[in-house]
């Protein structure tokens, strides 16, 4: 298969192409300029037999030499705007991040890049699985991944990749039956360890009095780390925002688009002021002097001022680790091993685990379209609730 591939290889110096605001704006520059623009090279090139039905039209376009109606040009920002919107910004980096990753492979090698070849594909995957690229052996978890980013950047190239052929879909097969393991999951933060978690932070500091609110908030509505920081104090009032809240008599009213589209998260007021994620969220707002735009911010300046950017979705991760490992949790473990355990998702699945209600309550303030899925959260439940052998007669 390798020799097959050889044989058709040609170096590639186009990693990307353009999206669709360089294609449009293209159109209106002269026509030498323009193919350089869409080739992606300061010098002049021939047309490549692997051009989109994109830029093929706006080579066209340029040829005949037509101008950029203004109307147009914003339909293209409007355009990459919802090119955008379409998936989250952590997946868009990850796409690109594995683009980049498999054209640099792809150089090494001294494969084409384009069109998609599933015999170069599926030697890529054998080196991911192998350890023979860059970045040693990766699970097949991330193999699969990397596997969807070449086939969304493909299609997104005009040039869909064959996921089925069995250059592809046989070794992928034999990857999994290889090396797939058990999912290694994130250690919950049981109540007990919130509260430890929460005694290591300072109350007299913003810095501690945002991390209380984020803490708390994450926790008792079971939100992700994207969709802790991508709270607004209210509704459409920044243009990255992906919900807000309203505080209300009984507790707090969270809309927030997820990855299962637009939902409402009830979060009620907590036993105590110490533990109650609404009056935390207040006392920060308050202190911060926030009353427009993003939720959690930046403290900088010593920790006396408040910045107008909104965190990044890492920060809640590191935050968690943090508190974590200061408070002692699972102490019983080495400290190497320990630092592992915690993560964003530690906060949901430790609401999952430790709330005494319904199933299907869980369920909803995590925002599953099934109760399987909640299930893998609940580090604490009865696994063995419905015994099955006494059941049986045994």
């Amino acid at each position: 298969m390798a020799d097959d591939v050889q044989k058709r290889a040609t170096p590639s110096g186009n990693d990307d192409l353009p999206d669709i605001v360089d294609v449009v704006r293209a159109m209106s520059q002269p026509e030498s300029e323009a193919v350089d623009s869409l080739d992606g090279d300061s010098g002049p090139q021939s047309p490549s037999p692997a051009l989109s039905a994109a830029e093929t039209g706006a080579r066209e376009i340029v040829e005949r030499q037509a101008p950029l109606p203004p109307h147009v040009a914003h339909l293209a920002d409007r355009a990459r705007d919802y090119v955008e919107a379409a998936s989250s910004a952590n997946t868009r980096r990850a796409y690109a991040s594995d683009w980049r990753h498999f054209a640099s492979w792809c150089r090494r090698q001294g494969f084409g890049l384009q069109p998609p070849d599933p015999q170069v594909v599926g030697l890529y995957i054998t080196a991911l699985a192998s350890g023979a690229a860059v970045g040693g052996k990766k699970s097949v978890s991330t193999i699969e991944r990397r596997l969807s980013s070449l086939t969304w950047n493909f299609s997104q190239r005009g040039q869909p990749l064959d996921r089925k052929d069995r250059h592809i879909a046989t070794v992928m097969a034999g990857i999994r039956n290889t090396h797939a393991a058990p999912p290694r999951q994130k250690e919950a933060v049981l109540p007990e360890d919130l509260i430890a978690m929460l005694e290591t932070l300072d109350r007299g500091s913003l810095r501690g009095l945002r991390d209380r609110a984020m803490l708390l908030l994450g926790f008792a509505g079971g939100l992700r780390r994207s969709e802790i920081v991508g709270l607004d104090v209210g509704r459409d009032q920044t243009e990255d925002g992906r919900g807000w809240i309203e505080i209300l008599d009984k507790g707090l009213l969270v809309t927030l688009r997820g990855k299962t589209g637009w939902r409402e998260v009830e979060i009620g007021r907590g036993s105590t002021d110490a533990t109650c994620p609404v009056v935390t969220l207040q006392t920060w707002l308050q202190f911060a002097r926030i009353g427009h735009g993003p939720l959690f911010r930046r403290v900088t300046g010593q920790g006396k001022k408040v910045g107008a950017e909104r965190l990044n979705d890492q920060e809640v991760a590191r935050l968690v680790k943090r508190t974590a490992l200061a408070a002692g949790v699972r102490g019983d473990l080495p400290e190497g091993q320990r630092s592992g355990l915690f993560a964003g998702h530690s906060l949901r699945a430790g609401l999952a685990s430790s709330a005494e209600v319904d199933e299907r309550h869980v369920q909803k303030q995590l925002g599953h379209a099934s109760a399987e899925m909640t299930r893998k959260y609940q580090r604490r439940r009865d696994r063995f609730r419905v015994n099955l052998t006494k059941a049986a007669g045994l």
